[in-house]
């Protein structure tokens, strides 16, 4: 217990400790007139870490994943979705589903057919996952909260550590040093009493960039649907389905000297919903979602290595119906240590120690985790590199498993404006059992084995350049078995968890990207496929029927297109995504059946004699009124429209 107790004041304490250095520093660094210069960097077969007075520098999460499918998301891929949660952009714009139980509902994310909690979440390094749920709702993940993104698909266990079955999912805030003062004001007015608001300010120096963002998203969601319930399914509108989101997100960062970099974060989101009934339900459920999350980094770079120190706290909690009350709160502290071993070779080690505490509903529990991790980048040719990770995971004294994985990359022709890769993956990953798996009263399991699985991809990557056209596509293949998969089973008058379900997953994945100037006029063309088999391998008891069936709510099919006319300042798109079936029951009886969804739009960039910078925006959404169900009887909004506008200083 001593040691927990240390481990969260020395976190604190360096949380405290660097950002009274930040507040310290702010007059002095504002002073500061002599450019950075001479700064040494880590090289990264060929490439160099500008630390010119540019970017505030954070560590690429895929430097180490040869051989993974990596989807990366933009500051501009994201403005359009401002004010909307996560979940927006990742069911609109890539192949990925997520389970919604309704617009600002929970929704949970499955990658490559997997559970919701095999799925990492990540912001600025710190892992964000629920410890007693095992998983992130996305629609309390707001994009006012990150700049950018990338999404890992693929198991990660070996570079991330617990929940990176499906793939992991990474959010960044990004800071540029010698900008001076900037602003930024956002307004979303829309259908079903749509009203979001963000106000944005910031000042950087050659040494020193800080930048501060409150956002307030509110909606009614007193959209009509059609009540199945009632003799003749008459049209009703809710009344009770208000979501009122406010936060805050602080981002600081300091060159201490050419050689070192102090940067912190910190991100404050307040979530009230009232929670859409079922049809036919008439419940009044409320539910407040209270998430803090607090980091500090500090970067070395030495002219073959780069120290890098992170210290965190992740603090949440979860009121249900205002007397069901459950907080988690986890401190991170790790260290690791990359380094040139031969120009061909880079490695990278560290060391993870986290303390978990949970004070839920019906019991309370404390656990430590320590992780070692070591990962290497081998260079054998110019046109062959690998990966290779390893990590071990601990947690209160039990072994998860060994994780390894190895990738690589063969460029396999590179011709003028053309080029032809393939690329593939062998991983292990695990998932600790949740708190609650282990802990809930009556029911938990304190002996449960982490779930695990082993899974291979192999894919192709093309590029191609030819006069005015560009084009980027991949097509993946992957297999993953997952063991000791947990499932709460009744047993008496409570249900209980168990090792019992074992889930053999394959697929393919197809993405591209075209672009086609012609004068002034730019035609971009993007897509997605995604092909999921997500079956069953195991009966739970002698009267279960699921042995060889598809996962509930696991698309076999999702597929996703836009195109966008960018002209001058006028910019238009209309994007499509169409779902497959999805099952509702383990023994695949009944589904859901296939829905396709059309959004158009248009963009105006203000003209640069206007009063001020900026953009307005104009969305349809649902052009043709779809009537549809991502879950069973769980209503979607039919044809809405957004209006947006943002002004820059």
């Amino acid at each position: 217990m001593c040691h927990h107790l240390i481990l969260k004041a020395l976190v604190l304490r360096i949380l405290l400790f660097f950002t009274l250095v930040f507040f310290g520093q702010v007059r002095m660094a504002f002073g500061l007139a002599d450019a950075l210069s001479g700064a040494d960097s880590l090289p990264a077969y060929g490439d160099t870490l500008d630390l010119l007075g540019v970017e505030v520098y954070s560590f690429p999460v895929e430097k180490y994943a040869h051989g993974q499918s990596v989807i990366r998301i933009k500051e501009r891929d994201l403005e359009r979705f401002q004010g909307q949660a996560f979940t927006e952009y990742l069911q609109k714009q890539t192949g990925l589903f997520l389970r919604q139980h309704g617009p600002g509902m929970l929704a949970s994310l499955t990658m490559r057919g997997t559970s919701a909690g095999h799925n990492a979440v990540f912001w600025n390094g710190l892992p964000i996952n629920s410890p007693s749920l095992g998983q992130a709702d996305f629609s309390i993940l707001p994009v006012g909260g990150f700049d950018q993104a990338e999404i890992l698909l693929g198991s990660g266990g070996a570079l991330f550590g617990t929940d990176a079955i499906g793939g992991s999912i990474h959010l960044h805030t990004h800071l540029k040093f010698n900008q001076g003062f900037q602003a930024q004001i956002q307004s979303n007015v829309g259908s079903f009493g749509l009203w979001n608001q963000s106000v944005q300010a910031g000042y950087s120096s050659e040494k020193f960039s800080s930048r501060t963002q409150v956002y307030r998203n509110f909606s009614r969601n007193d959209f009509p649907f059609r009540n199945l319930s009632k003799i003749g399914t008459p049209i009703e509108r809710h009344d009770h389905g208000r979501v009122l989101q406010y936060g805050l997100v602080q981002d600081l960062a300091w060159m201490i000297s050419p050689k070192s970099q102090i940067s912190s974060s910190l991100w404050y989101n307040d979530t009230d919903r009232e929670i859409i009934p079922l049809i036919g339900s008439n419940t009044e459920d409320q539910q407040q979602d209270r998430n803090l999350r607090w980091v500090v980094d500090y970067f070395y770079f030495g002219e073959k290595n780069m120290l890098n120190l992170k210290a965190g706290v992740v603090d949440d909690e979860l009121v249900f119906n205002v007397g069901s009350v459950n907080q988690t709160r986890q401190y991170f502290l790790s260290g690791d240590l990359e380094w040139n071993i031969l120009p061909e070779i880079q490695a990278k080690s560290g060391v993870r120690q986290t303390f978990v505490q949970g004070n839920l509903s019906s019991y309370e529990a404390e656990e430590s985790r320590t992780e070692l991790y070591h990962s290497s980048n081998f260079l054998l040719k110019e046109n062959l590199r690998f990966s290779l990770n390893l990590r071990q995971f601990v947690y209160d004294g039990n072994l998860a498993p060994f994780t390894p994985s190895l990738g690589g990359e063969w460029m396999v022709f590179r011709l003028k404006g053309q080029e032809l890769g393939l690329k593939g993956m062998l991983a292990r990953s695990f998932k600790v059992p949740t708190l609650n798996d282990r802990f809930w009263v009556p029911g938990g399991n304190p002996d449960l084995l982490p779930e695990e699985s082993y899974s291979a991809e192999l894919g192709l990557v093309h590029q191609l350049e030819k006069g005015a056209f560009q084009l980027e596509q991949s097509l993946t293949h992957f297999q993953m078995w997952v063991e000791n998969w947990i499932i709460w089973l009744p047993r008496g008058s409570f249900w209980a968890p168990e090792n019992i379900r074992d889930v053999h997953n394959s697929g393919l994945e197809y993405t591209f990207k075209s672009k086609y100037k012609l004068g002034r006029t730019v035609l971009g063309l993007n897509g997605n496929y995604a092909l999921n088999r997500a079956i069953n391998q195991t009966d739970v008891n002698a009267n279960d029927r699921s042995a060889g069936k598809q996962l509930p709510y696991t698309p076999v099919h999702k597929a996703q297109g836009q195109v966008e006319v960018e002209r001058g300042l006028f910019s238009t798109f209309v994007n499509h995504q169409w779902v497959g079936h999805r099952f509702i029951a383990t023994d695949n009886i009944g589904s859901l059946p296939s829905y396709r969804l059309w959004d158009v739009g248009f963009r105006y960039q203000f003209p640069e004699n206007f009063f001020l910078a900026g953009q307005a925006g104009f969305q349809v959404h649902n052009v043709l009124d779809t009537e549809y169900q991502i879950l069973h009887l769980r209503t979607m909004p039919g044809r809405n429209y957004q209006l947006n506008i943002t002004f820059r200083l």
